[in-house]
């Protein structure tokens, strides 16, 4: 289970009270549970078993390098979109050869340091990139392996519109009619094309929407290899969702349920000598981090009490971005006991929201759009209160920005009793470091 629970009513992330790291750290930081990132490893294990794939976890949602070091020690092969990304995945002491390097837009540059660095598969978007790995590698004197992303035009009709990358709308892949043109034998010196990847978005609720893509994929390989080609690997991508609340229907579809489908429904391709990768990203990462955040300010708006927090959209983009809801409490809640998804008023059975106040919890940046939730039960707050934002793993600290000039904050990770800065908060001078060269 996750780390994170309250004994006495404090806030604990495995043994270290939330207070004592905000004491020791400041606020807002994000915190880290380091066994639950080894617990929900275990969990994607055991989920996708019976195909035993190659575990590429996405850097992209949670890219702090003590995080991947510790992904990496758990067998984690890591699915990169950038060369920042790449350069950070190699630090972390990363086997190039489980590295997979997926994303739009990848440059000369990028194409360059990747098969210098010798990673193990390629995710090709289209003919012109296709093209470019193969001068890039016909340059280098390598010969490299890729896969041709297909866009297999399903998509889930839950998963929001900006994360929905699995639809003919989109801009990711190559549409199903034209990928098998771009396995032909011969068609490049110096690429191995071998894959099929499909990355339907994130999260994926519905485990008919990834079966329905599956047997896309699986015809398209049926006809590619009828005409002589031979694939190796079948990438099925990522997106498999994590609990944010604890009354989201995609609660109820457990990972381990999900994988077996999936699973069941890669048998006929496992008999025929495939392998597989995955690239999970937030059902690993996401239950495994929490924001910390001091209340700075309640004041009483025209309709309801107002909390402004030390935190913001710079800090933690999605729910301004993405509508995104997370669950929030204060790191002190009277001598409550337990898990965070017992807390009240969040869905649990036992919750019960009466008598709370209903609060707008907002964040300091200059946009309207600057908040984590608008019209929320919950006990009376006091300034210089620490709340706890959770399940903010993925997608929170790499996207945080320096908007407004603020730095982006501190990250801890937490392994038993003790906490560990894994990431410095920005200071005003990292604000202007890269741009004293003009003045």
């Amino acid at each position: 289970m996750d780390h994170f629970h309250y004994v006495n009513g404090e806030l604990h992330i495995e043994g270290v009270p939330a207070s004592a790291i905000a004491e020791a750290h400041g606020s807002p930081v994000y915190v880290y549970s380091a066994q639950t990132f080894k617990h929900h490893c275990a969990v994607v294990r055991d989920a996708f078993s019976g195909i035993d794939p190659l575990i590429c976890f996405s850097v992209k949602s949670c890219s702090n390098l003590s995080v991947l070091k510790l992904l990496v020690e758990q067998g984690c092969g890591l699915d990169v979109v950038s060369g920042g990304e790449l350069y950070r995945a190699l630090k972390a002491g990363a086997a190039p050869e489980k590295i997979v390097f997926a994303g739009v837009g990848k440059s000369r540059d990028e194409l360059t340091y990747a098969i210098d660095a010798g990673v193990f598969l390629f995710n090709a978007e289209s003919e012109g990139e296709l093209a470019r790995i193969d001068e890039v590698a016909r340059a280098a004197g390598k010969r490299v392996k890729a896969a041709v992303r297909v866009n297999p035009d399903v998509a889930d009709a839950d998963t929001h519109e900006k994360t929905s990358t699995g639809g003919r709308q989109t801009k990711f892949g190559v549409p199903l009619l034209r990928a098998e043109a771009l396995f032909e034998r011969n068609l490049y010196r110096h690429v191995d094309v071998v894959g099929i990847h499909v990355h339907l978005g994130s999260p994926i609720a519905a485990t008919a929407t990834y079966l329905a893509a599956i047997d896309k994929v699986e015809q398209l390989a049926d006809r590619i290899e009828s005409s002589g080609s031979k694939i190796e690997f079948i990438n099925i991508g990522g997106g498999f969702p994590a609990q944010y609340r604890v009354d989201e229907a995609q609660a109820s579809c457990s990972l381990g349920q999900m994988g077996a489908a999936i699973c069941d429904r890669l048998q006929g391709l496992k008999r025929r000598g495939k392998h597989f990768i995955i690239e999970p990203g937030r059902s690993i990462s996401a239950n495994a981090g929490i924001l910390l955040t001091s209340v700075e300010y309640i004041k009483q708006g025209w309709e309801r009490k107002i909390a402004i927090v030390d935190a913001g959209m710079n800090v933690l983009l999605r729910p301004t971005l993405y509508g995104a809801s997370h669950v929030i409490w204060p790191a002190s809640f009277g001598d409550f006991e337990g898990h965070w998804s017992g807390l009240p008023g969040q869905g649990a059975p036992e919750g019960d929201a009466q008598g709370f106040d209903t609060i707008d919890i907002v964040g300091p940046i200059c946009e309207t759009g600057d908040y984590f939730a608008l019209g929320r039960p919950m006990p009376a707050l006091d300034g210089g209160g620490l709340l706890a934002i959770f399940s903010c793993g993925a997608y929170g600290m790499s996207m945080a920005s320096q908007y407004n000039s603020r730095g982006r904050p501190a990250e801890v990770l937490v392994e038993g009793d003790l906490q560990r800065l894994i990431r410095h908060r920005e200071s005003y001078a990292d604000l202007v470091a890269h741009e004293l060269c003009g003045i």
